[in-house]
């Protein structure tokens, strides 16, 4: 279709949020999904962690048992497929640590130990965990653990103290390239924004995001021309289409009496597993083009 005038269309959020243990990564999803609104699902491997906010949060949740990649993209189809408009992930690391532990498995019983062979097979299962991801047709916001160290700092009366602080987040390398936005969270409640393609929040330091924070990332995905409206458009555009529309115009109605003797005759035979793939054929060879062009490759269904 060649070159076209770029134009933002509405989207849905990818977010991922890392930080060390008692960061608020849970909570702060949380709250972000309410100013996002509409019904929200949690797929929650963390033993349970996301039902202590029960009490002030309204959603759905899966306890996660084996806590297999297979197991994550079940339950993020199922939760798009049900219809739900944020879908939390707590947590991804999780499925990274299952995935290391089965490519161990697989490296010894399968390639002499040889790690770099087993991941022939592991890198699908994490391709396809990514995928699940990209084309569920929630809001995503997926939470991840990060490796923590301590760190000594001075207090504001010169006294040094030990913090504890994250560092990369327990996930394949390059995770972060999948998401749209990346906020890292501190111990102190506070998100540095890493990552921003709405170009609103990029560098800001949030403290405690939560439900306004929600609401401006919603205002800015619900702004640009729908998706389904752009595909609709690009579809009439093709050449192909124009044509099949044409075609179909053209012999309307002798299509649609062909279609409806065609029918009423296979239900004389009940003959129904057949039925869409004969009223098909049905379809083409009623078409003067399509018969005269594939005389040689298709049969006259009586």
């Amino acid at each position: 279709m060649g070159f076209q005038k770029a134009v933002k269309s509405k989207s849905k959020l990818r977010c991922a949020l890392f930080g060390p243990s008692g960061s608020g990564k849970t909570y702060s999803a949380l709250s972000i999904a309410k100013g996002i609104g509409g019904k929200v699902a949690v797929i929650d491997s963390e033993r349970g962690s996301a039902s202590k906010y029960a009490d002030k949060f309204e959603f759905d949740v899966v306890d996660l048992e084996k806590k297999s990649i297979e197991e994550y993209v079940q339950f993020i189809a199922e939760a798009g497929a049900a219809g739900y408009s944020v879908l939390i992930i707590d947590s991804l690391t999780h499925a990274w640590q299952d995935l290391l532990e089965e490519v161990e498995k697989l490296a010894n019983a399968k390639y002499r130990g040889n790690t770099w062979s087993a991941w022939s097979e592991g890198t699908p299962k994490q391709r396809a965990l990514v995928n699940a991801i990209l084309s569920c047709p929630c809001h995503i916001m997926a939470t991840m653990r990060s490796k923590t160290e301590w760190q000594t700092t001075q207090d504001d009366r010169g006294k040094s103290r030990p913090v504890r602080v994250g560092l990369a987040p327990e996930q394949g390398k390059g995770i972060e390239y999948e998401f749209d936005m990346l906020l890292e969270l501190s111990t102190d409640h506070i998100a540095n924004v890493i990552k921003d393609r709405t170009g609103m929040f990029q560098d800001k330091l949030l403290t405690k995001p939560g439900v306004d924070f929600g609401k401006e990332l919603v205002d800015w995905l619900n702004t640009g021309v729908d998706e389904r409206i752009m595909l609709q458009k690009k579809l009439e555009a093709m050449p192909e289409v124009i044509e099949v529309k044409a075609t179909l115009a053209k012999y309307a109605d002798s299509l649609e009496q062909n279609i409806k003797d065609f029918a009423e005759a296979e239900v004389k035979k009940d003959h129904a597993p057949e039925w869409f793939s004969r009223l098909n054929m049905k379809i083409l060879n009623s078409i003067p083009s399509y018969t005269s062009e594939n005389d040689d490759n298709t049969e006259e269904v009586a």
